[in-house]
């Protein structure tokens, strides 16, 4: 048995994954957890994946391995390799005034037409702007810039020479000085945003790999994979935080900023919305009812909203950028004041913001032939009942699993025999229902009415 390994290694933990290369079939598995925090020292990451390997009977047996992982973070390094400051995460907002100066430097359209997005704070251009302002003793000793998935790669192989840094396509794409349209760096960009020029990872094509390390992946391109994705697939994440992302043969270029154009982890392209206020809603909705997820989901399904729409903003909103705006809700009267209304409110108020995120994906040139939704809220009955009518198509459900570090399993195994993977994804159940714009379009108008209010 040929063996290959999948690494998630995400913002909360660290999960790692053996299958065997020809069918896919789980062979051993193991994980650890991340500290807290939207600033973490890099070694903290490698030390977990280092109880997570021998929990999952170690490496040595193993013919490839790929890494996944949370995108966008930034990890300085010095002449000698070693971390310059411990790491800001994709969700340190720190560099937001960064990302706004950025954008009104240059321009929008500027950047979007050259990476495919408009910078937020997430980016590690932004977080570059911030060291360098800042922190300018530290800027300085920079030699090289990574990606948390790049570090971990880099160190699993025992290099010290920052000129042997790798990273893949849809990594880089999240770094706001990379074209997934052009494949190439825009180091014009990174020079512009730090202040100077570093050494950046090289770029590695999907099926390339250096020694026994795959090229890696940003962690949607790796659930993408995972789920081996194909154009015209949409995958609905609802987690903390929501997104919508499909493979797609055409690059995006959205200078609004809804919609960043990244990459996917087999060549092609991989928009992606996303949305601050998910399984948060839920969650949030059930502890005010005083009941369970289950008991949620079952008010939900009982009754129609009738006009009772939540415009679920608890956290502010990143889509649309409405980072200080507060949740509202409207229709009510005597006939909704119920706890069924308001549970099946909160589920259509979840699912009309991630489908306002399809939308926006389509008007970017996305042909949509099928969503799957996961996550943490695609187990709730009413989110899978309730989605196709507010989505107005079929909505597949995979079993619950680990498919970032599947999809890097898939990427290792694509790298050692030079073949995709045909494995096969089983268990998902296909749910429908006649669309219902009706309820779309009452959120739409609750929600601008939101907007114009702020």
């Amino acid at each position: 048995m040929t063996l290959v390994a999948g690494v998630d290694s995400s913002t909360q933990s660290v999960k790692v994954v053996v299958r065997d290369a020809d069918t896919g079939v789980l062979v051993r598995e193991g994980r650890a957890a991340h500290p807290d925090g939207t600033e973490v020292h890099p070694s903290a990451w490698f030390d977990a994946l280092t109880s997570a390997i021998g929990q999952a009977g170690g490496l040595d047996d193993v013919d490839a391995v790929s890494i996944a992982g949370q995108q966008h973070g930034m990890v300085c390094l010095d002449e000698s390799g070693e971390v310059v400051r411990p790491a800001l995460l994709w969700n340190d907002t720190r560099s937001a005034a960064a990302a706004t100066d950025l954008v009104a430097e240059l321009g929008a359209k500027t950047w979007a037409e050259a990476t495919g997005s408009v910078p937020v704070a997430s980016f590690t251009i932004t977080k570059l702007r911030w060291l360098a302002t800042h922190e300018p003793e530290n800027a300085a000793r920079v030699a090289a810039v990574c990606l948390p998935h790049d570090w971990l790669t880099w160190k699993l192989s025992g290099s010290t020479d920052l000129a042997e840094l790798v990273t893949d396509r849809s990594d880089a794409s999240g770094t706001g000085y990379w074209s997934p349209r052009l494949n190439a760096y825009q180091l014009e960009l990174l020079e512009h945003g730090f202040g100077r020029s570093v050494t950046v990872p090289r770029v590695l094509e999907p099926a390339e790999r250096v020694g026994r390390f795959g090229a890696g992946a940003g962690d949607n391109a790796g659930a993408a994979l995972g789920l081996d994705a194909q154009p015209g697939d949409v995958v609905v994440s609802i987690g903390t935080s929501g997104t919508v992302f499909g493979v797609s043969t055409v690059a995006a270029a959205d200078e609004s900023g809804i919609v960043a154009g990244f990459a996917d982890a087999t060549g092609h392209y991989l928009p992606l919305v996303c949305t601050l206020n998910a399984a948060r809603v839920l969650d949030a909705t059930a502890a005010l009812l005083g009941v369970s997820h289950e008991a949620l989901a079952e008010l939900a399904l009982s009754t129609r909203s009738d006009g009772l729409v939540l415009v679920p903003y608890l956290e502010g909103e990143r889509t649309p950028n409405r980072p200080d705006a507060t949740g509202s809700l409207h229709g009510l009267t005597l006939g909704t004041s119920t706890s069924a209304h308001l549970a099946r409110a909160a589920v259509e108020g979840l699912l009309c913001g991630l489908a306002d995120g399809l939308d926006a994906l389509v008007a970017q040139g996305l042909s949509v032939q099928r969503v799957l939704l996961i996550g943490g809220a695609a187990r709730n009955q009413a989110v899978r009942e309730i989605a196709p009518a507010v989505f107005g198509r079929p909505v597949a459900v995979p079993p619950a699993g680990e498919y970032v570090a599947d999809g890097a399993a898939r990427q290792a195994a694509w790298a050692l025999t030079g073949q995709r993977p045909t494995w096969s994804l089983s268990g998902v159940d296909v749910y429908e229902a006649d669309p219902d714009p009706a309820v779309r379009a009452r959120y739409a108008a609750a929600r601008d009415l939101t907007l114009e209010r702020m």
